[in-house]
């Protein structure tokens, strides 16, 4: 085993692992009804239920109704993992070198602050930032974010 002592760790708050089904409410049931996992937030767009995150131990499984990138197959694994900094990470990785940044950081819609970057063997993984007062942060408060009211089984 190589020992790189120079190297600079990433600060890993949270992480889950996103599935994209190729067929989300099938899976959303198997997931749910028959496995049995307990649901943390459910999510959606235009009053569409898009996505349902659910505990799996110390993690999470995100099931969701993300397209594949342009041009490639259908990938249903991506790894996400939230970070203190998305734009300190973008600059870091970048002067690596050796990191393929497929999306630089951007404030996205539903709020989270996303950079997309790929590792060797072309692995989706989401570096995200979630911002003070966003849903993620305070579940409890749903004042403003009512599809994220997490749901009795």
């Amino acid at each position: 085993m190589v020992v790189r002592h120079n190297v600079q760790h990433v600060e890993v708050l949270s992480s889950r692992v996103l599935l994209s089904p190729l067929d989300f409410e099938r899976s959303r049931h198997w997931y749910i009804d028959v496995l049995g996992l307990r649901i943390y937030r459910e999510f959606g767009v235009d009053g569409r239920l898009t996505g349902v995150v659910l505990f799996i131990g110390g993690g999470f499984l995100e099931l969701n109704c993300a397209n594949p990138p342009r041009g490639r197959d259908p990938m249903p694994m991506t790894l996400w993992l939230q970070v203190p900094d998305v734009d300190g990470e973008h600059k870091r990785l970048e002067a690596t070198g050796e990191v393929t940044i497929v999306a630089e950081p951007k404030t996205m819609p539903w709020g989270l602050r996303e950079m997309w970057i790929e590792d060797p063997d072309g692995v989706r993984i989401v570096l995200v930032e979630v911002p003070e007062g966003h849903p993620i942060r305070n579940r409890l408060d749903f004042v403003d974010a009512p599809g994220d009211k997490p749901r009795d089984r």
